[in-house]
């Protein structure tokens, strides 16, 4: 198996999937990832969550 010799897409796939990739819709920019901000998200939002429960268990005499 020489795959490098041979394309794998005709000439007019390749056309295809150049159209499609250059469309408006793949061409749009995004900031960049920013996984701290989501750790920090993720966090927040977990500890709300726990802070609420405790309260509900807290209220209702469990904790």
């Amino acid at each position: 198996m020489n795959t490098q010799n041979k394309p794998q897409l005709s000439d007019e796939d390749m056309a295809r999937v150049r159209e499609y990739l250059s469309s408006p819709v793949h061409s749009v920019e995004r900031k960049p990832f920013r996984p701290w901000l989501l750790l920090v998200w993720l966090w927040l939002v977990v500890s709300l969550l726990g802070g609420l429960s405790w309260l509900f268990g807290w209220l209702k005499g469990a904790v």
